[in-house]
Formats: C-alpha cells, sequence, structure tokens
C-alpha cells in the first residue's frame, strides 16, 4: 500500500480492453464474497461511529455487503444507501441521501463517515460538500472525481441509462474540488474501468491518495482494500 499525490499533466491512458474485460470475472469473485471477513477485522476496535456506504454504478447495497458486515465486526455502525440499484444520481436521490446522513448524524450525535465505491464515492464527496458538519471523513474506492467524466469505460452506458450528459448532471457539481472535510482516495493500477490518475485526483483534490492491488470490483470484498478502509477510519 502506497501513498502519492499526482499531478495530472495530461489525459491519462484509458484501461486496457483486456483489464476492463478482466473486471468481469473479478465480479464473478466478489459476489461469492459476502460473508465478513474475521481477518480483516482483526485488529481494528471501532468506536460506534456509522459509517454510510454508497455503492456504485448499477450496484445496490448488496454489492457492499461484505465491507459492510466487516465495518460492523471491526466496531462500526454501519448502513447501507437504501435506494436499491444506482442508476445515476437525481436531484430527489440526492436529497434523500443527504437526509440520510443528516439523520444518522443526529442519532448517533456525532458525524457520519462515508465511503463510496467508484460512482458511489462521487455521491459521498458531493454530499460532504453541502453538509460538512454532518461529516466526519470521505473514503472513495476506485471514483472517477478527477479529469474529464467522459475518460472511464463507462460513460457512454452512464448517459444511456441515466438520461443526461455525463458532463451535466442534475445538480451543480465541481467535481475536482476536495470536500472541507477529510478526504482518502483509494486507487489501483489494475483498475479495468476507471484510470488510476481520475481515482487518486491531482494534488489538492483530495486529502491522501493510497494505491492499492486490486481490480475495480474488488474494492468492496478484497481483504487488502478491506483492511486499507478500516485503517484510515481508525486514524
Amino acid at each position: 500500500m502506497n501513498e502519492a499525490s499526482p499531478t495530472l499533466d495530461q489525459a491519462p491512458a484509458l484501461p486496457s480492453l483486456r483489464s476492463f474485460a478482466g473486471e468481469g470475472v473479478a465480479l464473478l469473485s466478489s459476489v461469492r464474497k459476502r460473508g465478513v471477513d474475521e481477518e480483516a477485522a482483526k485488529g481494528f476496535a471501532g468506536d460506534g461511529r456509522p459509517v454510510f456506504v454508497l455503492p456504485g454504478f448499477l450496484a445496490s447495497d448488496q454489492s457492499t455487503t461484505r465491507l459492510r458486515r466487516t465495518l460492523e465486526a471491526a466496531g462500526y455502525a454501519a448502513h447501507g444507501w437504501g435506494h436499491g440499484v444506482n442508476f445515476g444520481l437525481s436531484r430527489g436521490l440526492f436529497g434523500r441521501m443527504n437526509e440520510a446522513i443528516l439523520g444518522f448524524a443526529e442519532e448517533a450525535n456525532r458525524p457520519v463517515a462515508l465511503v463510496g465505491w467508484s460512482l458511489g464515492g462521487v455521491y459521498a464527496r458531493e454530499l460532504a460538500k453541502v453538509s460538512p458538519d454532518a461529516v466526519h471523513q470521505v473514503i472513495t474506492l476506485g471514483s472517477p472525481f478527477s479529469g474529464d467524466p467522459r475518460h472511464n469505460r463507462v460513460w457512454r452506458l452512464y448517459e444511456l441509462i441515466a438520461r443526461y450528459p455525463v458532463d451535466k448532471p442534475p445538480i451543480d457539481v465541481r467535481l475536482h474540488e476536495k470536500p472541507p472535510v477529510p478526504t482518502t482516495a483509494l486507487w489501483s493500477r489494475r483498475d479495468g474501468v476507471i484510470p488510476a490518475d481520475c481515482a487518486r485526483g491531482a494534488a489538492g483534490e483530495a486529502d491522501r491518495a493510497i494505491e492499492l492491488d486490486c481490480r475495480h470490483m474488488d474494492f468492496a470484498s478484497d481483504r487488502r482494500a478491506l483492511r486499507a478502509i478500516l485503517a484510515i477510519l481508525a486514524r
């Protein structure tokens, strides 16, 4: 696990088609990993803080089951997003996610940690900008918050399903701007969906960028990724 804060001087290369195809194998593997990873949780003693976990595009809470169960085993109050399959952002959806964060924070009488996988991490960063007092920190997992929003392997599919241009979302956003809370970006050179530079960001776009060795579909199930998330939450 390495930390880095690169500067984007030019458009990064897209993940290769071979790497993109390999994500299908990783997806099948992650589907089978739904149980808690006791080994990943070992040695961590969370303080009960609520952690709101947001899934990626075309994924649901089922995709983050292993992550949330491992967070619970490590002593955190993990919550799924509760909105079925993530078909893309809408103004109403954004408002409901924000209401959930405010509710979790009020109930626990403390700010909420946000963990967002891929598109879910983009949501998490924007939510933290709207309600910074209710957010303790943001952790993104292979999230495309930096650079051209069309510079990934799924933007055409996103536009087809969400029914709006990927660079003209239904709410006002500046994706590259860092939220006013501690923000950590986990990224991987092996990511077959999102270019590494888009997921780690340029200098100043995240407080920390930490490299992992996993595929895009492994961020919420790979043991090294789980332990990295827990280590960040424990700081």
